[in-house]
């Protein structure tokens, strides 16, 4: 996958889950974690371009740890929306379950590497 591609994924991800809060209930917990599942999904798209400007090896690992760690959160807000009822609209919340899975696959994978290679440039 070219850097720009997944540069493009993080950033449709976080529009279509601002997109997605239309269709989350608007009372006390709707709006709690709408703000959240915002700041979280956002998050990581602003993070990957700080990680591609990383000054290390291990610069590059802690940013991108930090698109995970957002990514996961985002995730979990998805399952508790779902879980508690407050979405409606499921097709839309299981296509960003089944992305935020794919880009947190992505993001172990290219951690785990980079670990790999610094750890062989030793």
């Amino acid at each position: 996958m070219k850097r720009f591609d997944l540069e493009e994924r993080l950033i449709d991800f976080a529009a279509n889950v601002i997109l997605f809060t239309n269709y989350v209930e608007k009372n006390y917990a709707g709006n709690h974690l709408t703000g959240q599942i915002i700041r979280s999904s956002t998050s990581p798209a602003l993070n990957y371009g700080e990680a591609q400007s990383a000054e290390s090896n291990r610069d590059f690992v802690h940013k991108m740890g930090i698109c995970l760690k957002e990514l996961r959160e985002t995730n979990n807000c998805l399952k508790i929306i779902e879980r508690a009822n407050l979405n409606s609209n499921q097709k839309m919340l299981d296509q960003l379950k089944v992305e935020a899975n794919e880009l947190i696959s992505i993001f172990v994978a290219s951690i785990k590497t980079a670990k790999k290679n610094a750890e062989k440039n030793k």
